[in-house]
């Protein structure tokens, strides 16, 4: 059994369906054609039945053939297609010289003796032939004859019904037969026009994996299975296109990004190097700015490696641990700290109220430091950040020059740095984390000019979470 099972499993799935619906068509079929001759055998035998119980044999016809069964022996005679027989008390088979003996049964005998109404059964004669016999008593149904009670039985052959029911045995096998080899082509018909989509389906299926051309789309028709599942496979190769285009742009954005840390860092160690090589001394003034340059390009370097990796984890990968609740205000309490000593000019003023949210600290803290890096960054000397935590919502104010509105819907975009900032330090990658970890964790976050109109930039991020920590905190 489980070798047959593996063997069709290895069949090709549309000689699989061929087969399953030739093998339902041929239960159905056989179903069909039992119950077909049961039926036609329970109305045959019905109406044999009913033509012997309605045979009236005359009354000279019995008395002249009781009169033939002087000394005990019954009378045989044919009547057209009816064999009548005398039945006596004694129960003794008798016939008349040359014809088939029926056996007499206790039914019969009853029947004589008037215990039973009448009597009905299939039994073989002397001749081997299976006979119909319907006895019935005589003396209830006709007038008396002299001598003992005796009944009367009434036959017919069985081959009258055996003979038609057996031809009927052979058509309807050659119609299941016929039907099953139907059913069997028409299930490979029906086979191939329903999976012709997916036939489409994996022809480019391979045609993708071999040349790697996610442009390929397939046709949708209807509102099938085969259809949603087109649909899904479009929905699939666009997304990895998508997703394949950006990460060729993130690799070209990279490679430009990286290419002018990189070519200052060569261009000061190229002239530290002559330096060495000529034997000719840099001043130590000029030499102590070109280290600081080094030191201040490593450091860039560095940061931009740290964001493009944060940036190269998938949405869904673990970063540093599943996210947990966690303290916002605790969180922003120590971006603050790490915000005022890159910023010691400038004056931050903080108002933190307890909020709780779901999310990954160290993920969390890093978003927040960019976001006040950039206040920092972009304020004027001696300026005020102001920087709330209320309901939730996170809104950290500057006073530097503002973003036009024209350039607000590219601010999380990657490497995307707006032209007045391309001066200053950084990789246009901070807010592009910001808007990734804000997400991630449930809320949102925008930028915009002040609602005063003044000038800055008012950065909002809502978390979704609680004042208070849920009892699973611990």
């Amino acid at each position: 059994m489980t070798g047959a099972l593996r063997r069709f499993r290895a069949l090709p799935l549309r000689s699989r369906l061929a087969l399953l619906t030739a093998t339902a068509v041929a239960i159905a079929v056989a179903a069909v054609a039992a119950a077909c001759w049961f039926v036609t055998r329970v109305q045959l035998e019905s109406q044999l039945d009913d033509s012997l119980r309605s045979v009236k044999v005359d009354a000279d016809v019995v008395r002249n053939l009781s009169l033939g069964c002087a000394g005990g022996t019954a009378a045989v005679r044919p009547i057209g297609s009816y064999v009548v027989q005398l039945v006596p008390l004694s129960g003794e088979p008798c016939t008349l010289p040359g014809a088939a003996r029926i056996p007499v049964q206790d039914g019969d005998v009853a029947v004589a003796a008037g215990q039973q109404d009448d009597a009905l059964h299939t039994t073989e004669d002397a001749d081997g032939k299976d006979m119909r016999v319907y006895t019935y008593p005589f003396r209830e149904r006709q007038d008396l004859t002299p001598g003992p009670p005796f009944a009367v039985s009434i036959a017919r052959p069985m081959a009258e019904i055996d003979d038609p029911l057996g031809s009927l045995a052979w058509v309807l096998l050659a119609l299941s037969g016929i039907g099953v080899l139907g059913a069997g082509a028409t299930g490979l018909l029906v086979a191939r026009a329903g999976l012709r989509p997916v036939d489409k389906l994996t022809d480019t299926v391979e045609h993708v994996a071999r040349t790697e051309d996610l442009t390929v789309r397939i046709p949708v028709e209807g509102e099938d299975e085969i259809a949603r599942l087109s649909r899904s496979f479009n929905a699939m190769t666009s997304a990895l296109a998508s997703s394949r285009d950006r990460q060729a742009q993130l690799i070209a954005d990279a490679g430009h990004e990286l290419r002018t840390p990189l070519t200052s860092l060569r261009t000061n160690v190229e002239l530290l190097a002559r330096s060495d090589e000529t034997g000719r001394a840099i001043p130590p003034a000029d030499r102590a700015a070109l280290m600081a340059s080094v030191k201040a390009q490593m450091t860039e370097l560095a940061s931009l490696i740290g964001d493009l990796q944060e940036l190269a984890r998938p949405d869904t990968a673990d970063q540093s641990g599943p996210p947990r609740v966690v303290a916002l205000h605790e969180i922003t309490a120590a971006a603050l700290e790490r915000a005022r000593l890159r910023g010691p000019g400038l004056t931050i003023d903080d108002a933190l109220s307890p909020w709780y949210v779901r999310a990954e600290p160290a993920a969390l803290e890093r978003a927040l430091v960019n976001v006040l890096d950039n206040a920092v960054k972009f304020s004027p000397p001696g300026g005020t950040v102001d920087v709330t935590l209320e309901d939730g919502t996170l809104t950290v104010r500057d006073r530097g020059p503002g973003i036009p509105e024209s350039e607000l819907p590219y601010v999380f975009e990657r490497f995307w740095r707006s032209p007045s900032a391309r001066a200053l330090p950084g990789s246009g990658l901070g807010l592009s984390i910001v808007a990734r970890t804000v997400q991630q964790a449930g809320g949102t976050v925008i930028l915009r000019r002040p609602a005063d109109g003044a000038d800055g930039t008012e950065a909002l991020i809502r978390l979704p979470g609680a004042p208070t920590p849920p009892p699973d905190a611990a």
